[in-house]
């Protein structure tokens, strides 16, 4: 049975129901499909998304921008200089006029806070492309990809190792909501934030996921079907970099580390990588890494996120 997402706002995945999270992925899997046979379908056409960007992309960009484009809509980048959010005007006087002018809007900001007022005053359907608490459409993407090297989500595990960051607090919603094991090895102070553990946990009781965080790198890894790294000072957090590197590195994805997995374990990262950081050349390049299909799956799990809510 179908379920209508029809302009609802996309902040957190916490937010979706466990239908709608389904639906997503299976709608951003047809869309992929019509994307290798070079099927054109225009369904957005006339329609244009507004692109808020306060921290820049490539990967967000690109795939919301040709997204766009290839489903026959438009899309405006608008970067910090041309909305300095809660500067020059508010966030819910920016939310209101872009609604009058635009069919939805993609922000990729600095504090979750601004996504969700732009929410709050919008009228149109607006998407989390990133905050510093959440990212949810990369974990779309990055489930899609799960799905479709392993062939199932439900009763694999995914082990995630770094900074308790925004991906893990969306891995954490994103994994309870499919039934996927989830271990987040990270350093001690640098836990996901107590109630995203919790919501996220809630949501793990209905799908039999297990969650668990631990400082103990082999202890994560073990067993795992997944293994997930990100950078390990996000932007904005370039003056920490030399100290958190510091306590990071005993968390490096490396080739013996990826070898306490399970033979056939895949490797995912969001990108950009620091190679020789987080993830070793070795690593990023080898057979398993499915790295670059992960980014690519970006486009497809945003237009499916896009075509249901601008629908």
């Amino acid at each position: 049975m179908t379920v209508s997402l029809r302009r609802k706002h996309l902040v957190s995945l916490k937010d979706l129901t466990f239908e709608e999270f389904f639906q997503i992925l299976d709608v951003a899997d047809e869309l992929k499909r019509k994307h290798e046979r070079n099927e054109r379908i225009e369904p957005l056409r006339g329609k244009t998304l507004a692109m808020i960007f306060q921290k820049p992309s490539l990967r967000t960009r690109i795939s919301f921008e040709s997204g766009m484009n290839r489903y026959g809509g438009h899309a405006i980048y608008l970067g910090p200089e041309d909305i300095q959010l809660g500067k020059r005007e508010t966030t819910a006087d920016i939310a209101r006029t872009i609604s009058g002018c635009c069919d939805a809007i993609m922000a990729r900001t600095f504090g979750h806070d601004i996504v969700v007022e732009l929410a709050r005053w919008a009228r149109v359907p607006v998407v989390n492309g990133l905050t510093d608490r959440e990212h949810p459409c990369q974990i779309l993407a990055d489930l899609m990809t799960v799905r479709e090297k392993l062939g199932g989500l439900r009763g694999l595990k995914m082990a995630f190792l770094g900074d308790g960051n925004n991906v893990a607090h969306s891995l954490l919603h994103g994994c309870a909501k499919v039934g996927m094991h989830l271990s987040l090895a990270v350093p001690r102070g640098f836990e996901p934030k107590a109630e995203v553990i919790e919501e996220a946990k809630a949501d793990a009781a209905r799908t039999g996921a297990k969650l668990h965080v631990t400082h103990n790198l082999e202890e994560a890894v073990r067993g795992a079907d997944a293994l997930y790294t990100d950078v390990w000072a996000s932007m904005g957090q370039e003056a920490e970099k030399a100290a958190r590197a510091k306590v990071m590195k005993p968390y490096q994805l490396s080739m013996k580390v990826l070898k306490k997995a399970k033979p056939e374990a895949i490797v995912l990262h969001c990108l950009p990588a620091h190679r020789g950081e987080e993830i070793t050349d070795e690593v990023i390049e080898s057979p398993q890494s499915v790295v670059f299909d992960e980014a690519e799956n970006r486009l497809h799990a945003q237009m499916s996120v896009l075509l249901q809510v601008m629908a």
